[in-house]
């Protein structure tokens, strides 16, 4: 199967049912992305496929076949962050980290479709990513200064 994963052609020779997690992980070496459940219902796995949030864990390697995928790796770099990853350091969301991959890119596509959303929005996309930690007040600050950021551009 193919995959421009991150901006970049890849190619795994796996099963058509192989969740993609799985494919970004062990074939592809894309570790940014995290095994929380497995039946989606964490987040700690969510990516982009053609520019929607998804659970990983649920996409079968088949159905992402010829997709477009971005990870957390793709998102931003050190030098350049994506708005979002910047307002996550700037509200210190981060505790343990673990689920915060999946955070990030459930946030970035929430701006993606709602550049301004209201803290009711916020909580209703970002309601299904766990965050063991309960930084949820910092999330939803961090979500509203990066959308600030765009508007400001």
């Amino acid at each position: 199967m193919e995959f421009v994963v991150n901006g970049e052609k890849r190619k795994a020779d796996v099963e058509y049912d192989m969740p993609l997690l799985w494919v970004l992980r062990d074939e592809l070496k894309i570790t940014g992305v995290k095994y929380g459940c497995g039946i989606a219902q964490c987040g700690a796995c969510t990516v982009h496929v053609d520019g929607q949030a998804v659970r990983s864990c649920q996409v079968a390697a088949g159905e992402a076949d010829g997709a477009e995928i971005t990870t957390i790796e793709g998102l931003g770099t050190p030098d350049a962050l994506h708005v979002v990853q910047a307002a996550w350091i700037e509200h210190q969301v981060a505790q343990c980290g673990y689920c915060q991959s999946g955070q990030i890119m459930q946030a970035a596509a929430l701006l993606d479709i709602d550049p301004e959303p209201t803290d009711e929005v916020i909580d209703a996309v970002m309601g299904g990513n766990l965050c063991r930690c309960g930084t949820y007040p910092r999330i939803r600050a961090a979500i509203h200064a990066a959308a600030k950021s765009l508007r400001e551009g």
